[in-house]
């Protein structure tokens, strides 16, 4: 597919954001079709180097963290501490579509980058905005990463915890790539806007608000008084057949039979004890919650003498469902992860498979990713195409503000 025909081919994007939630909410436009100008400071994105940063991240040959957040982007570098780079980025902000930008709203004050700053130069401008915590409210200026005001201060991290143990430590960025695509949803409703109105606006999002999205039911029952102790441990589950079980080859499956009138009896079956159906302990779901612990232990032992291929033939056949609980190292060769697009191939040598965004549409096929920029690859590109000349791009390099 020509990238002509993809749906935000000739969007200019200006992404001035960093480390992951914002910046891959601009991938996401980039792979479909808009052009997205990475706008970094003279150090760079911090996410060029968190992988070696981080205690958190696998380490690899390849800097994946950077190529995933930054494929198909131009990078341009700006002081914007510097009146010359943000006389420039006016420039630029005058012949874009969208803004992106994570700075928290006293910095956006500091460096004049507001929304009512910038609509001055585009009154058509959608200027996207991630924080933290929102934009108003006692912590609206508070740093917030996705551990800290996604999973922590929205209750997701305590809701997962089992009773006596301390809440888990989420992996790497999975709160930020959720907020990216709600970010992404309102940029297209502010374009939706515009087509109508002719008018720009802001628009945004926050890493909190996200949180207490997806922690909806627990967070919802809170706002009416209602709540659970933690979670009890697999060995006396609230109900055996919502519970974790492991296999011979230390595998393991998640079970999730909310409809126990309709599949108690092939699940007995799948166990190997269709004695279990009729036994009085078990026979309705009341005494199978009442007897939990029990019949979780009888589970136990079956799905541990067995190995994971067997139950997966096995449950599958009885149409049981139940969650595959696949390892990191399982992915590169799932099937349907491939076969639903979920991991595509690239153009970029190092790294020739990677992570399609998770948007899928009949009328285009999203762009191959391209290699993410070094730091300042585009500039001179980039500032020749807004209008300034050889000697304003040279002044600005002598006073520090373009790289």
């Amino acid at each position: 597919m020509a990238e002509s025909s993809l749906p935000l081919a000739g969007l200019r994007v200006l992404d001035i954001s960093s480390f992951i939630a914002a910046p891959a909410a601009a991938v996401v436009l980039g792979d479909w079709g808009a052009d997205v100008i990475k706008i970094e400071s003279p150090d760079g994105d911090p996410n060029r180097t968190i992988m070696n940063d981080s205690s958190n991240y696998p380490k690899a040959g390849v800097n994946y963290p950077w190529q995933m957040g930054s494929r198909n982007k131009r990078s341009l570098v700006l002081d914007l501490k510097k009146p010359g780079a943000r006389a420039a980025l006016d420039r630029l902000i005058a012949t874009s579509d969208v803004l992106i930008c994570n700075f928290p709203p006293l910095v956006r004050e500091k460096l004049g980058l507001t929304y009512e700053a910038v609509k001055a130069a585009n009154p058509r401008l959608i200027y996207a905005s991630l924080t933290g915590y929102g934009e108003t409210g006692p912590d609206r200026d508070r740093p917030g990463f996705d551990a800290t005001a996604y999973f922590a201060r929205s209750g997701l991290l305590d809701a997962q915890r089992y009773e006596g143990g301390p809440p888990g430590v989420p992996s790497p960025a999975q709160g930020d790539r959720a907020t990216a695509m709600t970010l992404v949803s309102s940029i297209l409703m502010a374009l939706i806007h515009r087509t109508k109105t002719g008018e720009g606006s802001w628009v945004g999002t926050s890493l909190l608000g996200n949180g207490l999205w997806s922690c909806g039911v627990i967070a919802q029952a809170a706002l009416v008084g209602a709540f659970l102790p933690p979670r009890p441990p697999p060995e006396r589950p609230r109900s055996a057949l919502t519970n974790i079980y492991r296999t011979s080859d230390d595998r393991w499956l998640q079970l999730t039979i909310v409809r126990e009138d309709k599949l108690w009896a092939p699940l007995c079956t799948a166990l190997g004890h269709p004695e279990l159906v009729n036994d009085p302990r078990f026979a309705t779901q009341a005494e199978r919650r009442r007897n939990s612990a029990a019949l979780a232990a009888i589970m136990h032992e079956a799905f541990a003498s067995r190995d994971y291929a067997y139950w997966l033939k096995t449950l599958g056949a009885q149409e049981v469902t139940f969650g595959v609980i696949s390892r990191p190292q399982d992915v590169p060769d799932d099937p349907q992860a491939v076969a639903c697009g979920a991991i595509v191939e690239t153009a970029i040598a190092e790294m020739p498979r990677t992570l399609s965004n998770p948007i899928r549409l009949s009328f285009a096929e999203q762009r191959v990713a391209q290699a993410a920029p070094d730091l300042g690859q585009h500039s001179e590109e980039i500032l020749r195409a807004a209008g300034l000349s050889a000697d304003e791009i040279a002044s600005l390099r002598a006073d520090g503000a373009v790289r």
